[in-house]
């Protein structure tokens, strides 16, 4: 990725996301106009977001001919922030964001109980040891404050990962054009769907798993 300027992702509607890695004009040397003059445009790449393209993570235009939709579901899990507070910590959980990547649940099992209620129990670890897990979550669905004051997660490098049969983990500040953000959750770290199936699109939902994504690219 390019230090100079942080790269920015745009999705397209009913198609793909197209991570631009260079939003300056560069000319292409091989395309010209009548009067021999190069065309220019920026530097990026389609990603598939449909599920269905044959050179994953790469558009092949699948979505054309398939009847996939950008859109968000009625059904999806709602946009609300709740709070869990402990003595020395408040946990703060957004159910709307969540990708459902269960690093929180299997890296912490005292803390985040998903048979008990409430299913945060932050008194249940050192503080320490939460804010490490936290940092972790992936989507930005957990987040914490201390004394009421919201922390800031820490700031990585800017990459899109590509994980196996499942999404794109985006961190590092990349921009996502044209998409409101859940509560609590912001370009530093933020989960993007790669099946097709989620109900909160572009975000994923953990849907993959129950759809059975697969790449075998």
């Amino acid at each position: 990725m390019n230090n100079k300027e942080k790269p920015i992702i745009a999705c397209l509607p009913n198609g793909p996301y197209y991570l631009i890695e260079d939003s300056s004009l560069q000319k292409v040397p091989h395309l010209l106009n009548e009067t021999g003059q190069s065309y220019s445009t920026v530097r990026g790449v389609a990603l598939c977001r449909c599920g269905l393209s044959g050179n994953k993570p790469f558009c092949d235009g699948s979505h054309g001919t398939s009847d996939f939709t950008g859109e968000k579901s009625d059904d999806r899990v709602k946009n609300r922030r709740e709070k869990y507070v402990g003595e020395k910590i408040t946990v703060l959980f957004n159910g709307g964001a969540c990708a459902h990547a269960a690093y929180c649940v299997d890296g912490l099992p005292s803390v985040f109980k998903t048979d008990s209620d409430p299913w945060i129990q932050p008194n249940s670890t050192s503080m320490e040891e939460l804010i490490e897990q936290i940092e972790k979550c992936p989507s930005g669905a957990l987040s914490y404050s201390i004394n009421g004051e919201e922390r800031k997660i820490p700031q990585s490098e800017p990459s899109v990962t590509v994980l196996k049969d499942g999404p794109y983990a985006v961190t590092g500040g990349i921009d996502l054009i044209g998409q409101d953000w859940c509560d609590g959750v912001s370009n530093k770290r933020y989960i993007l769907c790669r099946c097709g199936a989620s109900k909160n699109k572009p975000f994923c939902d953990g849907s993959h798993a129950a759809f059975g994504f697969k790449d075998n690219s």
